[in-house]
């Protein structure tokens, strides 16, 4: 693959992971919908978050690939696996109605600091995050060639920078939209298409 390839690639698979609609994404849509605590350091812990974990990812399965290259094929066929399983789950969420996302009118605003230890606790304390960053991530970004797999994985922290102040600063232009569960919906969907996608792609090698 060429360099802009490799990036597109690992910013698409980053895209595709870091939107998902989990606790991280919905607590930070909820915080910004309301717009009752200030979001830059929410969204800039996020996007260093999501960075630290890329890097931890293609750094430590890049040392197993090493000492192991056997492991390279197991973490492709666990990979399709994952991402086929993720994509099943999102398509499954797609086809039944939810209760879309309430903004909460009468909760009471947090400080600064207790978003931003509720914010630490979604991201760090949350299995799948180790799971789709450091461990699918970054066995993706190994199986690129020599250094490909760090635009692999500047891709992968490029959906991050893209991703969290797009959420993070645009939650409150889409209060009316994302109150109903027909968005969650339609997101969930392009998700699993996605997934499906890359792991196909995985398949072929």
């Amino acid at each position: 693959m060429t360099t802009t390839s490799t990036l597109l690639t690992g910013t698409a698979m980053g895209l595709g992971l870091i939107a998902a609609v989990g606790a991280q994404n919905a607590y930070l849509l909820q915080r910004s919908i309301r717009g009752d605590v200030n979001m830059v350091p929410i969204v800039v812990f996020c996007v260093v978050s999501d960075a630290l974990l890329i890097t931890l990812g293609v750094a430590g399965v890049g040392a197993l690939v090493e000492a192991a290259p056997a492991a390279l094929e197991v973490l492709r066929w666990f990979g399709v696996v994952f991402l086929l399983g993720y994509g099943a789950f999102a398509a499954g969420r797609a086809l039944r109605p939810g209760a879309g996302l309430v903004a909460g009118e009468t909760a009471r605003a947090p400080s600064l600091l207790g978003a931003l230890g509720a914010i630490a606790a979604f991201t760090w304390l949350n299995p799948h995050a180790y799971l789709d960053t450091v461990v699918l991530l970054g066995g993706l970004a190994n199986q690129q060639a020599g250094d490909l797999r760090w635009v692999f994985a500047a891709g992968a922290f490029l959906a991050a920078v893209l991703w969290f102040p797009l959420v993070g600063f645009g939650g409150r232009a889409l209060r009316g939209l994302f109150a109903r569960p027909g968005a969650w919906r339609v997101l969930d969907a392009a998700i699993a298409v996605m997934m499906g996608v890359l792991a196909v792609g995985l398949i072929r090698g």
